[in-house]
């Protein structure tokens, strides 16, 4: 695991840019992160990175997205946007876990087999996936996004620590299994850059 210091929205889509140029398919990357951390952000670069074929948007109504591209070697790839956050609302059926209803999801959208088994030609990047993402795929890449806290003062002595729409972020990016892990190197040199 190594950490990189991100300040500005132009540097996230560039990690993003960055991430994408290691793609080779067959891959699940996990973002995770609070609300406007930068995780659509990333995933408009990560877009960028593989020249898809449409805007990149945040797919938080339809859970999942497919859009075309290529990796940097110039084979196309599906790029599978999945953003899980809806999936924890209360429409569920009680004791039906997260990655049941994911499952579910893709499912009627016909992408659950490439979350669960993805092909050569295709890359899952999936947004609020932590908590059923070592359910999902045994081999991944998972990136935390942190947001800074900002100390915002009221009328009384009392100060609130609220979430900071501005400012640096701090990633950690996690491999998990070999695909990723034997990457890493490579992937630490590319963000010195």
């Amino acid at each position: 695991m190594f950490r990189v210091n991100v300040p500005t929205t132009a540097r996230m889509k560039q990690l993003g840019r960055v991430l994408a140029g290691q793609i080779t398919g067959g891959e699940v990357i996990v973002l995770s992160g609070p609300l406007g951390a930068g995780k659509t952000t990333l995933t408009q670069g990560f877009g960028q990175g593989l020249h898809v074929d449409a805007p990149v948007v945040s797919p938080t109504f339809t859970i999942a997205r497919e859009l075309h591209g290529h990796t940097v070697l110039g084979e196309p790839v599906r790029l599978i946007h999945v953003d899980a956050y809806r999936l924890g609302s209360t429409e569920y059926e009680p004791g039906q876990n997260s990655a049941d209803r994911l499952l579910d999801e893709l499912e009627s959208l016909g992408l659950d087999e490439e979350l669960e088994d993805p092909d050569e030609h295709s890359v899952v990047l999936m947004e609020w996936g932590q908590q059923m993402a070592s359910a999902l795929a045994q081999e991944r890449l998972e990136v935390y996004i942190e947001r800074p806290l900002s100390v915002r003062s009221t009328a009384s002595e009392n100060s609130d620590c609220v979430l900071s729409s501005d400012g640096l972020r701090v990633v950690s990016i996690h491999a998990v299994g070999s695909t990723w892990t034997g990457r890493m190197s490579q992937l630490e040199e590319a963000l010195a850059q």
